[in-house]
């Protein structure tokens, strides 16, 4: 076994009796989507994760049953529980994406992550300006309102924002949109910590959004979908300045330190 992985969070040195196998599905998952457990490895046996853990044998098998049926590993009478390829993830199950995306700084696949956004949300967007009912307009609206009364609030602001982009999926009355509503979900959490705990990049971002909640109140799908995109590519952007900006900060603290030495 690798003497690397800390297989129980250093946050829950113990585990809860009551649901074990979602605290094992929870740490492995996360270990392995984050790249601290790499596709082709073969996981410790069951004695030895089982300790790891201080599970049963039973909480262990379910919680394996459950990363394999989300695509993460598979098992194999002779050859153990192997970790599969990137490609073979369920990359839009709600739990990959926040295992995923749940990590500091920025996550390997954002950049991809913020290409579909700009495919599928702008689209969505044009189709809630043509089809929104009265009560969408109305969800849609409050959902800015809050974004408004959150400018100090950076808890309160992301979920009144991821509110928002859901509520525009819900207005396009499409049930097969419904399900990126994971993925925005995991990619506003992710860029929020990068971009909008800045004050001057979130007054921005709430200008923006109010452009997209007017043009679907007035039914322009037009106008609807170009707002849209630009609150994308703003956020795109912002990503980038704010990880440069990170890295330079990483950098000059490194040189500090041995310059100190």
């Amino acid at each position: 076994m690798n003497p690397r992985i800390k297989w129980k969070s250093e946050k829950a040195p113990s585990l809860p009796r009551l649901g074990l196998h979602n605290e094992v599905v929870g740490r492995i998952g996360s270990l392995i989507a984050q790249g601290s457990i790499k596709p082709g490895t073969v996981l410790p046996n069951e004695p030895t994760l089982g300790t790891e853990f201080g599970v049963s044998r039973t909480a262990l098998r379910e919680a394996i049953k459950v990363l394999a049926s989300k695509g993460l590993v598979e098992v194999r009478r002779k050859t153990g529980t192997r970790v599969r390829p990137h490609a073979e993830w369920s990359m839009l199950d709600p739990e990959v994406l926040s295992w995923l995306f749940s990590g500091a700084g920025v996550p390997v696949g954002m950049s991809d992550l913020m290409e579909v956004r700009k495919v599928v949300e702008p689209a969505a967007a044009r189709m809630a300006a043509l089809r929104a009912s009265s009560e969408d307009l109305a969800e849609i609206r409050s959902a800015y309102l809050g974004m408004e009364r959150s400018t100090d609030n950076l808890v309160s602001a992301v979920e009144s924002d991821l509110r928002f982009h859901l509520a525009v999926l819900e207005a396009t009355h499409n049930v097969f949109m419904r399900p990126f509503g994971a993925l925005i979900q995991a990619a506003l959490r992710a860029s929020f910590r990068l971009t909008n705990s800045n004050s001057d990049l979130y007054s921005k971002t709430l200008a923006r959004h109010r452009a997209v909640l007017e043009a679907i109140e007035s039914g322009n799908g037009d106008e609807s979908e170009a707002s849209m995109l630009a609150i994308l590519k703003q956020t795109s952007k912002d990503i980038a300045t704010q990880t440069r900006a990170a890295g330079s900060n990483i950098r000059s603290h490194k040189r500090s330190q041995n310059g100190s030495e």
